[in-house]
């Protein structure tokens, strides 16, 4: 007895093509996933502040999304991620100085990578989306979300800073 392919083959690549596009799109939304922080982090109050609709305005669609509504931006997209000259990284918010080059390492993640911030400058807090906990960091000064903080980093802290390139401004020395 033959067995019948109950597709046949041009549905069958039609098929594949849409499986292809769901796959590309469940992907995107992972990492354009927005949470939507209505307000800064806890509510509290920042040295920094601006109505929703000055935020939009000085900082424009894809950075006010990882700032402000904490999007990640997709793997290896910064051109920060390959910078290796000597500067300072700034929040793309208030030009918070937030990491030096000196402390900046390639994680292989896609995302420029730190093992250490520079002092006071940004803070951290819970983060449970996407169905798991991890560390949020953020810019002390004005809240927005710079990525988060794991312990699989180099010493001599053992973090790993991975920051999202729009959050950042880089200026070399």
């Amino acid at each position: 007895m033959k067995y019948l392919d109950p597709i046949d083959p041009g549905r069958r690549g039609v098929l594949a093509a849409l499986l292809a596009g769901g796959a590309a799109l469940a992907w995107a939304g992972l990492y354009w996933a927005r949470p939507r922080r209505a307000h800064a982090v806890g509510g509290r109050a920042f040295e920094v502040e601006h109505s929703e609709a000055e935020w939009r305005a000085r900082l424009g669609p894809q950075r006010y999304a990882v700032l402000r509504e904490q999007a990640t931006e997709p793997p290896f997209s910064s051109p920060l991620d390959h910078e290796q000259r000597a500067g300072i990284y700034a929040c793309a918010g208030c030009a918070l100085p937030l990491f030096s080059s000196a402390t900046k390492f390639d994680s292989g993640t896609g995302w420029p990578s730190f093992w250490q911030p520079l002092p006071n400058a940004v803070a951290e807090s819970t983060d449970a989306s996407l169905g798991m906990q991890r560390t949020e960091v953020h810019c002390r000064r004005c809240g927005g979300h710079l990525g988060h903080v794991f312990d699989d980093g180099p010493p001599p802290t053992g973090l790993r800073y991975c920051m999202n390139g729009l959050a950042l401004e880089f200026t070399p020395r």
